[in-house]
């Protein structure tokens, strides 16, 4: 049974908002799914997503295969490059501790990035 996660769609017409989904490839698109591990609303700005991580970092590292939105939704909230340093660890590369080290300050930068948005949006509303 091939295994995604993607996106089901809900909300009202023009107004739509995303579960994240783990689902057989072959079920339809809002239709029977596995396992739901987050939201995604594009109609605020930034966009809000709320993800359970260590849920997502399992199912990837089960050979779940994410859609491109979904990869980017993974990506922008850190899951790829989580599931990237632990395939380090892994081979050998360096060890659990370094692993950690270098997502907690990627994860510090991205923060800096998000709330460098939000300021930005807060300035041009006063």
């Amino acid at each position: 049974m091939p295994v995604k996660i993607r996106l089901a769609r809900h909300g009202r017409k023009r107004y739509a908002y995303y579960h994240i989904v783990v689902a057989d490839s072959r079920a339809p698109r809002d239709g029977r799914y596995i396992e739901r591990i987050g939201s995604y609303n594009p109609n605020t700005n930034p966009a809000t997503i709320d993800l359970n991580n260590d849920k997502a970092l399992q199912w990837l590292a089960n050979g779940a295969q994410p859609t491109d939105t979904a990869r980017a939704i993974l990506s922008y909230k850190g899951v790829m490059m989580k599931k990237h340093l632990l395939e380090g660890v892994k081979k050998g590369a360096f060890d659990e501790a370094e692993a950690e080290v270098r997502f907690q300050k990627w994860l510090e930068e991205k923060e800096a990035k998000i709330q460098a948005k939000k300021d930005e949006l807060a300035g041009i509303k006063a």
